[in-house]
């Protein structure tokens, strides 16, 4: 059971620097701090190559931090080792961006469902466990008449379903929901993230919603955390980071959404500069500055710090800091 006012996820500077070749360090995640409440869905954008999604392969262990601590329910499971992590995987499970290459095609559906429940032992027997996965079908609204079908026999928005279902198999409190939408249809999209959020009204669970797409974001999330070059830049509610967008990045990405709206089809596009900086052997310094036209002379040899500057708003940005 949870404990009052501590978040069920939570990250204190957490880090992950790859070794290349020659020595080189790429800074994949570089110092994040996020707390996730129970029944909340924390929204995770940025361009790709920014970290999002070796954030949430920290989180659930699939990869080793190189330092920091990920605590769930106030417990560090970044210290746990064999049955542990073994027994933590029930907790927290994921859905993949591309819902093919995440499942073995050489299993029907129902195998694919129920693998989950085999490997936990979860039912003593068979007929349980494939009932069970009947179960889940239905819950995720997959027509029984599948069960004996094979991936590459499915479209896209049916194949998700089936990874959602797993990912449902075990009763976790939290998934990473890696992209999950983005390798579909427009109408597919919709029909997958309605589903998600039945599902969290349901069964009270907790989300990482990983996307590059701001609008899906918002459709979904209860916070956003904008990230840049594995550093987290801002992280606010969904309404405030829309309505006062703090951070420079923030306001292009913002800018880059499309507008449905024909009579605002001349609002001012505001084109980001430059390339993204190499991650390899990072200097201090802001990652944005050299593409920011609001760069100051102390933004290039100095990390700014995440700040906290109006309730449950937090910006990495000396002008936006001074500035409030």
């Amino acid at each position: 059971m949870q404990e009052k006012n501590i978040p069920l996820i939570e990250t204190v500077e957490l880090r992950k620097l790859f070794k290349l070749k020659g020595g080189s360090m790429l800074h994949a995640v570089d110092g994040i701090n996020i707390k996730i409440s129970s029944g909340e869905t924390l929204g995770v954008v940025g361009e790709s190559g920014c970290g999002k999604s070796t954030v949430g392969r920290l989180i659930l262990r699939l990869i080793e931090p190189t330092s920091g601590q990920v605590l769930f329910n106030g417990q560090d499971i970044s210290k746990f080792k064999g049955r542990q992590v073994h027994d933590m995987r029930r907790n927290m499970q994921i859905i993949f961006q591309d819902p093919y290459s995440s499942i073995d095609p050489r299993m029907s559906v129902i195998e694919l469902i129920a693998e989950y429940l085999f490997i936990h032992k979860v039912f003593e027997n068979k007929m349980e466990t494939f009932n069970r996965a009947a179960e889940l079908m239905d819950m995720v609204g997959l027509a029984r008449r599948y069960a004996s079908s094979y991936p590459h026999e499915l479209d896209g928005g049916r194949r998700q379903r089936i990874g959602i279902a797993r990912a449902l198999s075990l009763d976790p409190k939290f998934i990473v929901c890696d992209e999950p939408v983005s390798a579909l249809d427009v109408s597919i999209q919709a029909q997958i993230l309605n589903l998600l959020m039945d599902l969290q009204e349901e069964f009270k669970l907790t989300y990482m919603f990983v996307t590059h797409d701001l609008s899906v974001v918002k459709h979904i999330s209860d916070k956003i955390m904008v990230m840049y070059l594995g550093k987290c830049v801002e992280i606010a509610d969904f309404d405030e980071l829309f309505e006062n967008p703090l951070h420079p990045y923030t306001n292009a990405l913002l800018a880059a959404i499309p507008e449905p709206d024909i009579s605002r089809r001349n609002k001012e596009m505001k084109v980001i500069r430059g390339e993204v900086a190499s991650p390899i052997n990072v200097k201090p310094g802001c990652r944005f500055a050299a593409r920011c036209d609001d760069c100051m002379e102390m933004c290039r040899g100095n990390d700014p710090e995440l700040i906290e500057t109006s309730n449950g708003h937090s910006v990495a940005c000396f002008k936006r800091v001074k500035a409030s």
